[in-house]
């Protein structure tokens, strides 16, 4: 790995073993400590256009990939693509210098993967990812010694379509969830500890969707007064009874024919969902039944209208913050219980592509697919740009998500990883 600031000066100092303790300013996951892309900061964000992020360092040695971050203390965990296979690396969130790397997954994957997708999620001692070719391993964070894993071909593993799977697996109490998408194992959930399975969830046919897992990850919902683990998968959106796997309900109309991406939102008894690829998007009603929980849509909107292709969405306040349109990113600001456009939708983003999202500090962050990233209000008062960011390094398709920890803006991209300082001194 190299490491170098904007002076051009390297460092070769040691470091020390960090515990994997979160804190409330921690990202141990995809999307963040509650899956919905929010953090937590306040009074690290300004104007850009007044206090533009100086860039602290930048490092190569992340492998190919398009995968997010986790931080949790003074590490900072990715996935990668590596001559030998794909793996997980450990840095130190500080400096960038490497801490350790792991190989998951060894040799050419069996499909055409262009690279990793999955986000580790840290737990403890231990996290938690699923490869491009259909494994899960729980691996040490001290070390990266894989301390068990299991090739989803034992459960009739196949994804929807070609891509290979993306998903982040979910750790909840003394349980790993993760979405092999086999027949009879839609979900599955593992003791986290162990590995040892506790419960796989038979999913039915619902819908004329595609069988196999999609390319979302779980969230977690108590709608209808029932805890319940909600996904994309080839079929629609589905919900399953967190204790034992149960299928609870499923909801075709959102989905499409070649790949659901978008993390659900969940919001007391809602949920909100959409893809792209033409699709939509949809308000959900989870309502008690006799047998468990049903799914009732409130409002379904057009493609043309609304769809988020995989730059995912951000509930804030009763409103639904996203880049809409197939590849466009445009912004949009949309009323969760009405489903109301109430500003954007055809507003041309700062930058090019699909945009990955998060919420920091009263602000939304744009990353867009040619690199270039927004600061906008997020407010339903209208669209207000409060400057841009053009990082020093940019390649293929800028598709992994911003992270915003300790006033410092993580943006992984492809092999290397940028860091820029955001604190307002």
């Amino acid at each position: 790995m190299i490491w170098r600031t904007m002076a051009g000066a390297l460092a070769a100092c040691g470091f020390f073993l960090a515990t994997s303790c979160g804190t409330a300013d921690d990202w141990p996951q995809w999307r963040g400590p509650a899956r919905d892309g929010k953090s937590t900061e306040q009074g690290k964000l300004s104007d850009w256009s007044q206090h533009a992020p100086h860039l602290e360092w930048i490092v190569d040695g992340l492998g190919r990939g398009y995968a997010s971050v986790a931080i949790v203390g003074d590490r900072l965990y990715t996935t990668g693509n590596f001559d030998n296979g794909q793996g997980v690396v450990a840095v130190d969130s500080g400096t960038g210098q490497s801490i350790w790397r792991r190989t998951v997954a060894s040799g050419e994957p069996e499909h055409s993967y262009e690279g990793s997708r999955c986000t580790p999620t840290v737990d403890g001692d231990r996290l938690y990812v699923v490869t491009s070719d259909g494994r899960i391993a729980c691996l040490q964070t001290a070390d990266g010694e894989i301390v068990w894993s299991h090739d989803f071909q034992q459960w009739g593993g196949r994804m929807m379509s070609r891509w290979g799977y993306s998903e982040s697996p979910l750790v909840d109490g003394d349980h790993v969830i993760c979405t092999p998408g086999g027949d009879g194992a839609m979900l599955v959930a593992l003791d986290k500890r162990t590995g040892k399975e506790v419960w796989r969830s038979d999913v039915p046919d619902f819908g004329d969707g595609k069988a196999g897992a999609g390319y979302s990850s779980v969230v977690i919902s108590s709608g209808a007064g029932v805890k319940q683990y909600v996904t994309l998968v080839g079929q629609g959106a589905i919900g399953v009874r967190a204790d034992d796997g149960k299928f609870l309900w499923g909801y075709a109309r959102i989905a499409n024919g070649t790949a659901n991406i978008p993390t659900a939102l969940v919001d007391g008894d809602n949920v909100f969902v959409s893809t792209g690829y033409q699709t939509g998007g949809a308000l959900l009603k989870l309502v008690p039944t006799s047998g468990g929980v049903t799914a009732e849509e409130v409002y379904f909107l057009p493609p043309k209208t609304f769809q988020n292709h995989h730059g995912q969405m951000v509930l804030l306040d009763g409103h639904i913050y996203a880049g809409n349109q197939h590849k466009s990113g445009f912004p949009v600001c949309v009323e969760l219980q009405s489903g109301k456009v109430v500003w954007g939708g055809e507003i041309r983003g700062e930058g090019k592509g699909s945009a990955a999202i998060n919420y920091v500090d009263g602000n939304l962050i744009f990353r867009y697919e040619d690199g270039v990233i927004a600061l906008v209000e997020a407010t339903p008062a209208g669209y207000h740009l409060r400057g841009t960011l053009n990082p020093e390094y940019q390649e293929d398709k800028s598709w992994s998500h911003p992270v915003v920890v300790d006033g410092k803006l993580y943006l992984r991209e492809q092999d290397k990883l940028m860091c820029y300082a955001l604190s307002v001194e």
